[in-house]
């Protein structure tokens, strides 16, 4: 249960308040994904589908009891000090992703905004990882696996890391397009997921 409610404070946090503030302050909708079969349209229906695959598994660990053996669950992983570890990484996937988006103020986006002008960001979290929020994001995954470790949510593990990095390098092309010499100086100051000075 405490995993069900951490997963929606998790999504109304990260998702649907930081969204509404952006709106609500700019009137620029942040979820920029299109509908379109591109790779830009594909991957945010495979971040949906995660998404979903996310709160079907919780849902079924916190209400089902007797459909947990359908999760495949991997008992030799079973373990208290993993189940702790793995809520720690929840909590600072949590923090780290609120900042990290709060750094990027009004050029905060879901995928990329071809339509609305943005401006680079380079500090902050920024200033050593270039996609913080994404490394944040990949916190919570291994998280969630250390606390609910079984076949479907090793499957997210799978599919957000090739969804992301598939993710991270459109959006590397299109930055470059965007702001050219710009961006490229900051790709050769800071690496793609941590940069350790």
């Amino acid at each position: 249960m405490y995993l069900f409610i951490f997963l929606l404070i998790y999504f109304f946090l990260i998702f649907f308040l930081r969204s509404y503030l952006l709106w609500k302050q700019t009137n620029v909708n942040p979820l920029t994904f299109n509908k379109g079969d591109d790779a830009h349209g594909y991957n945010g229906k495979v971040f949906g589908f995660i998404s979903l695959l996310e709160l079907l598994v919780v849902v079924i660990y916190a209400f089902f009891p007797r459909w947990h053996k359908f999760l495949m669950p991997f008992w030799f992983l079973k373990n208290e000090y993993f189940v702790y570890v793995g809520w720690i990484l929840l909590i600072i996937s949590l923090l780290f992703v609120w900042f990290a988006q709060g750094n990027m103020r009004e050029s905060w986006r879901i995928g990329i905004d071809e339509e609305n002008k943005t401006v680079l960001v380079t500090n902050g979290f920024f200033a050593f990882s270039r996609n913080p929020i994404f490394l944040g994001i990949m916190i919570a995954n291994i998280g969630l696996f250390l606390v609910l470790p079984n076949a479907f949510t090793l499957l997210i593990i799978a599919l957000s890391t090739v969804s992301i990095n598939t993710q991270i390098r459109l959006e590397e092309e299109f930055l470059k397009k965007e702001f050219g010499n710009q961006y490229t100086e900051y790709l050769t100051k800071v690496n793609r997921w941590l940069t350790l000075k």
